[in-house]
């Protein structure tokens, strides 16, 4: 009996054939065709020798080779057409020798964008794998841009004020905000500009904590208070009283808009070299305003003179004339008449201006043959200002007064006049303190 093979059918599908010449791919064809028709002669031969019934074997191979449309070969025969055909059909894809040269330099860049690529695919971030920020140490002198991180405000307690009530000889105790409240309310007509009411609310705040931080209790008859309700400290009124009172007057909308002005000046307080300043204020300037040592006879870096304006055009009490006997003034300055020469006394020459501030007010005045400064005869005579010129009449002198108060620190009209212009309360405040600063009356009262 003669040795079966094994047989393996394969359809042969035609592929395709680029830029081949028609007589190679007729050649490889016809060679196809014979080793196809041996191939079937060989099984054909095989399966008779195999099967001892060729009838039944015959008809079920006709069926198979019915249902197979390609040529059936044998393993080996398949591979040695399929390398034929390799061989055959792969020359057109192949490199020119003119595109050799190209070979090594694709090769290089593909190497390179592999080198490249593989480190980026590694540390690529993962889904689930949260993406850490790379900690950066500063090289000495490098400047780094950090995102500053909001700073958490810190609040302090409000301190309370001991206010001693002149009318009743009682004391009052309340928090800052409300004492404040009552001295702006006292202190300045609320009809004034909401930046004026708040420039004079950081002044009086100023002026009381400069007297808490130094526990300043001059001129205070009990001993359990901070400061008076008059004019020696600041003039107060309970808040209570006054919202009371004004609306009973109609002016609702002035207690709303100084309300607004404590809120929104809520807690400040002017400074000069860390410490709150000596915050006066007056009424009406003349034209400027003094220097301290003009004044009190010391120098105070922060009180100098400026120019202030607007009180002449707004303050309806900026000129004032009064008339006085000249046996009154002499009185009053503790002079007798008897040291005025008779030739004096008639041609009004007894009183004499010997200099003037920088602020244009009298420095001295010399009355009488005595010497005074010119606050002094503002005080003893009772005058509104320091500034001052006058005519005799026989035995009576009219006495003509510029601005009201002392005229050292802020002038309240003059605030109002820049508060119309649209001067904000700190531009204010600049003006008429030279050089200082701001700062919180918490803060400061709560390290005492």
């Amino acid at each position: 009996m003669k040795e079966a093979r094994i047989q393996v059918k394969v359809p042969l599908v035609p592929r395709p054939m680029m830029e081949e010449s028609k007589q190679t791919s007729d050649a490889g064809m016809e060679k196809d065709k014979s080793m196809a028709m041996n191939t079937r002669n060989s099984a054909a031969e095989a399966k008779r020798t195999i099967n001892p019934n060729p009838t039944g074997a015959s008809d079920q191979s006709e069926r198979e080779s019915r249902r197979i449309r390609g040529p059936v070969i044998e393993l080996d025969q398949f591979r040695r057409v399929k390398r034929r055909r390799m061989r055959t059909f792969g020359r057109g894809r192949r490199w020119s020798s003119g595109s050799r040269r190209w070979q090594p330099a694709a090769a290089v860049t593909g190497l390179l964008a592999l080198a490249l690529l593989i480190p980026a695919i590694l540390v690529w971030p993962r889904t689930s794998d949260p993406v850490k920020p790379i900690p950066v140490t500063p090289s000495t002198g490098s400047v780094t841009n950090t995102v500053p991180v909001p700073a958490v405000p810190v609040t302090y307690p409000e301190p309370n004020v001991r206010v001693y009530l002149s009318a009743t000889g009682t004391t009052m105790s309340l928090p800052l905000e409300e004492y404040v409240t009552g001295v702006v309310a006292a202190e300045m007509p609320a009809e004034f500009r909401l930046e004026a009411l708040k420039a004079q609310a950081i002044a009086a705040r100023t002026f009381i904590v400069r007297r808490l931080a130094a526990h300043d209790t001059s001129g205070v008859p009990s001993g359990d208070a901070d400061v008076t309700d008059t004019v020696s400290h600041q003039v107060f009124i309970p808040p209570d009283q006054v919202e009371k009172e004004w609306t009973r007057l109609g002016k609702a909308e002035e207690w709303e808009k100084l309300q607004q002005a404590i809120r929104e000046s809520r807690d400040a307080v002017m400074t000069y070299q860390g410490k709150a300043i000596t915050a006066s204020f007056f009424s009406t300037s003349n034209g400027y305003t003094e220097n301290a040592e003009d004044v009190w006879g010391n120098v105070v870096p922060y009180l100098k003179s400026v120019a202030s304006p607007w009180d002449q055009k707004l303050a309806p009490g900026f000129k004032e004339t009064v008339t006085m006997k000249r046996s009154e003034i002499l009185q009053k300055l503790n002079l007798s008449a008897s040291a005025i020469p008779v030739t004096a006394q008639e041609g009004g020459s007894w009183m004499e201006v010997l200099s003037t501030t920088e602020g244009h007010r009298i420095k001295e005045l010399q009355i009488a043959g005595s010497t005074f400064s010119g606050p002094e005869v503002r005080k003893l005579l009772g005058l509104r200002s320091s500034q001052f010129s006058w005519t005799t009449e026989g035995d009576e002198v009219q006495i003509t007064t510029y601005g009201y108060g002392h005229g050292v620190g802020m002038s309240q009209w003059g605030a109002n006049g820049m508060a119309q212009e649209g001067h904000t309360a700190t531009q204010i405040l600049k003006h008429y303190y030279t050089g200082i600063s701001f700062g919180q009356a918490s803060k400061m009262l709560a390290k005492q």
